[in-house]
């Protein structure tokens, strides 16, 4: 597989550490000309960003980024674009690697890297199997491990864990002794369309593209086709092709590619889709229990009382996210519709129904030793009864407003 022309970029990050820095390594071992840069952010105490640019050798540069706005993040968001150029400009790269530091999300750097010109070929996020269990259960602000990319980052480990996941389409799964197979399926479970690529795995040597033995000499002494070492399935990967757009509308709540149903090795998938809308204030009574039900659940969700708002749904580590992310294509007027993205509509289009359109609970529940029919009980218990639902849309919209505070209306 040949290195696409220019200057191909691929983002590497995760917060386990150990698997991105060995992810990193191999691609420098394995595509001659790579180089790697890196941004850490812990050194933003003292006001600045240490930047570094690294090839399999050592490091060739390093230099400093001050602080914008006290915020580390926005100063990576700066010095990344103008440090690829620099490497595209000089030339000599043959792949520039972005790791980015332990907490630094690949969605904003990808949509930065694009933004900026330059061609992401591939984001990848490196992942320590016998990790993922224990970093989806940690509800610990990233503040209180050193982790935070600005001084108003209230994000935790859990959830920044779960969307540095979720997002790249290729995982890098390091060699850990100590995963088993539940470990293994639970990282199937939470992103089953990923492309999981074993960090070790090598590809054996091939020949060439098949040719008749040379003679360079005219001497009449034939010279065997020269054997290369193709690109091992990591470099692949990260040559592969990367569509930002596309990757954002796979995380949008509204077209969001989630899980499908599994049950294996101890782990469970469940995906509850119902068309009649929830009753508020029993939904939030009911948030605690839903919330620590699975290691991770996510989907969108309709309340009565708020017929056309589209919510958000994303919980990892004992914590909810609830918000609203806009509104519902069936309280759309038609002329609207062209606003939005094809894709949404497309979503849309193959769900829906005669009388709500697209409005549905879709909540998708992933956890090792889920308790599967309880959570359904539960979650139906928090749905319109009969009677609510028969009473109709006027009479649902004087219910008790119960979400308002936690959507701070």
């Amino acid at each position: 597989m040949a290195v696409p022309p220019g200057l191909p970029v691929v983002i590497i990050g995760g917060l386990h550490a150990d698997a991105r820095r060995a992810a990193v390594a191999r691609l420098l071992a394995d595509v001659p000309g790579s180089v790697v840069l890196h941004h850490d952010l812990a050194t933003a105490a003292a006001g600045t960003v240490v930047r570094t640019i690294r090839d399999a050798s050592g490091i060739l540069d390093a230099g400093e980024a001050p602080l914008v706005n006290d915020c580390a993040c926005c100063a990576l968001r700066e010095d990344l674009v103008p440090e690829l150029e620099r490497l595209r400009d000089t030339g000599g790269t043959r792949l520039a690697v972005v790791e980015l530091w332990d907490s630094v999300e690949p969605k904003a750097m990808a949509e930065v890297v694009t933004a900026g010109g330059l061609t992401v070929t591939g984001v990848i996020t490196a992942v320590d199997p016998a990790l993922v269990l224990p970093y989806l259960g940690n509800g610990d602000d990233l503040a209180d491990g050193g982790l935070a990319a600005a001084a108003t980052d209230q994000r935790t480990v859990a959830d920044t864990f779960a969307r540095q996941l979720e997002y790249a389409p290729v995982l890098a799964v390091a060699d850990s002794p100590e995963a088993d197979d539940e470990d293994r399926e639970l990282l199937a479970q939470l992103h089953p369309t990923a492309r999981q690529v074993r960090i070790g795995q090598d590809l054996p040597t091939e020949a060439a593209e098949p040719s008749e033995p040379s003679d360079p000499s005219g001497d009449g002494l034939t010279v065997p086709t020269p054997r290369r070492r193709a690109l091992s399935p990591l470099a692949q990967a990260a040559l592969a092709g990367f569509d930002v757009e596309a990757a954002a509308a796979a995380q949008h709540p509204a077209c969001a590619l989630l899980p499908a149903e599994a049950d294996a090795h101890g782990v469970s998938t469940l995906v509850w889709s119902m068309r009649r809308p929830f009753h508020p204030e029993r939904l939030y009574a009911a948030l605690e229990d839903l919330t620590c039900a699975a290691a991770r659940s996510r989907g969108r969700f309709w309340l009565a009382d708020k017929p056309d708002t589209l919510f958000h749904w994303d919980a990892a580590g004992g914590a909810l996210c609830v918000e609203s992310t806009g509104p519902w294509l069936a309280s759309l007027p038609d002329a609207a519709w062209d606003m939005v993205p094809p894709v949404r509509r497309a979503a849309a289009a193959l769900d829906w129904h005669p009388e709500h359109g697209d409005r549905c609970q879709h909540l998708v529940f992933t956890s090792p030793g889920l308790d599967r029919d309880g959570l359904e009980r539960l979650l139906e218990s928090c749905l319109l009864t009969d009677a609510e639902y028969a009473a109709g849309p006027d009479a649902w919209q004087r219910l008790p407003h119960a979400f308002d505070t936690l959507l701070e209306v």
